[in-house]
C-alpha cells in the first residue's frame, strides 16, 4: 500500500508514518485510517508492507525505500530470519534521523532498536522503565494462563505511568501504541496513528503536534463470539449468537480477533456457513491474546463440562503463543480437559490464494512450519486449506474444481474463504460429529503399520519403538471399550500377532 506524500500537494510540513508487519491481516483498518487523515489531517501520510510479501523483491525494495524516508516507523511481528535479515539495515540505518521508531512483539534484535523520544529499549531499564520486562511473561512451558497476566499489566501500566514524569512517559507512549494495534478496529489504528504523530512529529512537522487530541484506545471483548449475522459482530456473550440450535452437533470455532476487529473476516464467514448448512450448531469464538486457552474455559466449556463436539482452530497458529512460538504442554493441558477432537485448519496466508492454487508445491515452507507442523504439536488433526487472501484481481483461483472468483479487491486483499474447501471442511465435521455419536461397536478403526521396504519382512518395523506390543495393547484397550475387534486377544499371544500381520501385510 502506498500513499502520496504531502509535501507535494502544496500544504506544507508532512510526516510520514511507515507501517512493517507480518502479514496483510490489519491492511483494510490502515487503508481506511490513511483515508481519513486525507479527510481530516492531510498533513499525515501511511505507507503500509506486509513482509509476508517480500517473496517479491520489488515490494521489499518499497518497503526498505518507505524506512528510508519514513519521519515515524512502526514495526510488529517481525521474527522470522529471512524477514529479519531483509529490513533490520534499513531500520538501523534510519533509526536516528527519523522522528521516532517503535517495534513491537518482535524478536528482541528488532525490538531493541525502539527509540522513542528519551527512551531507548537497547539501554539498561531503569525505574519504570523495567516494568516491560513484565511483558515478557514466564518463560516456563505450561505457565499458567500467562497471556491473560500479560494483557492485565498492558492495561494497566499506561495508568500507572500517566502522572511518572520523564522518560516513562515515552514508556507510557509504546504500551498505548501496544494497546491499539492489539485492539485494531478502524478507530483504532486511525486513534494509533494520531497519537505517535501527536508526540512525536519533530523538526518542521512538529506543528502538527496537538492538531488533533487522539482518542484512548478502544476497549473490546478479549474474550468473545463472533458472527456475521450479529448486529455489532462481536460480543462477550455466549447468548448473543444468532444461531438456532439444532440436534446436529456444536462445533467450536477459535478465530482471531483481529481479523474480525479489521473487518476482514471473509474467511470465517464462509466456514460458518458452510457448517450452518449442514445443520451444526456454531460457536465462533476469539481470544484478544495469543492464547485461545481462555476461550477453551469461558466459551467452550460451562462448569467444568465441555458444550461442544469438536474444535477447529481457523487461526492457522499454534493454540497457545500464536505464530511466535508455542506452548504444547499447556496446550495439551486443557485439550485433555476438553477431550474432543481438535482440527487445526489454515488460510494460505503468506501467499494469494491465486498463487496457491497455481504453485505445484502448494504451501510454502513457512506456511508448513507454522501452520501445519507447529498445530500438530498442541494435538491438532486433519489440517487443510479453507482459505485465504485474494490478490485482489479478478483470476480465480485454480486450487479446487470450481475455480473460485472473488470480488475485485483493489488496494486492499481482502481474505475470502474458498467455498469448496470450506464445504469440505463442513461435511468432514458433520462426519466427525456422528462418529462421535455413534455406539463403539458401530465404528471401523483403521491402524496402518511402517512398511517398508515392501515385501522385505518389515511390516511393523520402527526403530525404538515396541510397535506389535503398542499395537496389542491397543487393541485390548479397544476391546474393553466395546469396540467390536475381529481377533480373539486372549488366545492370540504377540508372537502370533506378528506373524499374522507379516501374511497379511
Amino acid at each position: 500500500m502506498r500513499a502520496e506524500t504531502p509535501d507535494s500537494n502544496g500544504i506544507g510540513p508532512a510526516v510520514r508514518v511507515v507501517i512493517i508487519t507480518l502479514d496483510n491481516h490489519l491492511s483494510g483498518a490502515i487503508e481506511r485510517a490513511r483515508a481519513r487523515f486525507e479527510r481530516e489531517q492531510p498533513g499525515v501520510s501511511i505507507g503500509f508492507h506486509a513482509a509476508a510479501d517480500w517473496e517479491c523483491q520489488h515490494k521489499l525494495e518499497a518497503a526498505r525505500a518507505d524506512v528510508a524516508r519514513g519521519d515515524i516507523i512502526l514495526t510488529s511481528m517481525i521474527f522470522l530470519e529471512d524477514q529479519i535479515r531483509a529490513i533490520k539495515p534499513a531500520l538501523e540505518a534510519r533509526r536516528e534521523q527519523c522522528d521516532a521508531m517503535v517495534n513491537l512483539m518482535s524478536a528482541s534484535e528488532i525490538v531493541k532498536l525502539t527509540r522513542m523520544g528519551d527512551y531507548r529499549m537497547d539501554a539498561p531499564p531503569k525505574g519504570p522503565l523495567g516494568w516491560l520486562k513484565k511483558l515478557r511473561g514466564s518463560s516456563k512451558e505450561g505457565a499458567p494462563n500467562s497471556g491473560a497476566a500479560q494483557m492485565a499489566v498492558l492495561r494497566r501500566l499506561p495508568k500507572l505511568l500517566k502522572f511518572v514524569p520523564g522518560t516513562a512517559q515515552d514508556v507510557r507512549a509504546y504500551f498505548l501504541t501496544l494497546q491499539y494495534w492489539l485492539a485494531g478496529s478502524d478507530d483504532n489504528a486511525f486513534s494509533m496513528v494520531r497519537a505517535l504523530v501527536d508526540r512525536y512529529a519533530a523538526g518542521p512537522r512538529v506543528a502538527l503536534r496537538s492538531a488533533a487530541r487522539a482518542e484512548a484506545p478502544r476497549d473490546y471483548p478479549e474474550v468473545g463470539v463472533y458472527h456475521p449475522d450479529m448486529k455489532e459482530r462481536l460480543s462477550p456473550r455466549l447468548s448473543d449468537l444468532p444461531t438456532k440450535r439444532t440436534s446436529g452437533g456444536t462445533i467450536g470455532l477459535l478465530l482471531l480477533r483481529s481479523y474480525v476487529l479489521g473487518k476482514d473476516a471473509n474467511h470465517y464467514d464462509g466456514v460458518i456457513r458452510a457448517l450452518e448448512a449442514r445443520g451444526l450448531n456454531v460457536i465462533p469464538a476469539f481470544a484478544g491474546g495469543l492464547d485461545a486457552r481462555p476461550v477453551l474455559d469461558e466459551l467452550f466449556m460451562d462448569d467444568g463440562k465441555t458444550i461442544v463436539d469438536a474444535v477447529v482452530n481457523l487461526t492457522g497458529f499454534s493454540l497457545v503463543g500464536g505464530p511466535a512460538y508455542n506452548d504444547a504442554k499447556a496446550a495439551e493441558a486443557v485439550l485433555a480437559k476438553l477431550d474432543r477432537p481438535y482440527i487445526a485448519a489454515h488460510p494460505v496466508e503468506f501467499q494469494t490464494l491465486q498463487a496457491w492454487g497455481a504453485n505445484k508445491q502448494g504451501l510454502l515452507p513457512l506456511e508448513s512450519t507454522i501452520m501445519i507442523a507447529i498445530p500438530e504439536l498442541d494435538g491438532g488433526t486433519t489440517p487443510m486449506v479453507f482459505g485465504g487472501r485474494s490478490d485482489g484481481s479478478d483470476a480465480p483461483c485454480t486450487g479446487c474444481s470450481r475455480r473460485c472468483t472473488w470480488p475485485v479487491g483493489g488496494a486492499v486483499r481482502a481474505m475470502q474463504s474458498c467455498p469448496e474447501r470450506a464445504e469440505a471442511l463442513a461435511a468432514r465435521m458433520a462426519k466427525l460429529v456422528a462418529l462421535r455419536r455413534a455406539q463403539e461397536s458401530e465404528r471401523r478403526i483403521g491402524i496402518v503399520l511402517f512398511n517398508f521396504p515392501p515385501g522385505g519382512g518389515a511390516a511393523g518395523t520402527a526403530q525404538f519403538l515396541a510397535v506389535f506390543e503398542s499395537l496389542h495393547a491397543t487393541l485390548k484397550r479397544l476391546k474393553s471399550e466395546g469396540y467390536a475387534v475381529a481377533v480373539s486377544l486372549n488366545e492370540v499371544n504377540l508372537d502370533e500377532l506378528k506373524q499374522h500381520v507379516a501374511a497379511h501385510g
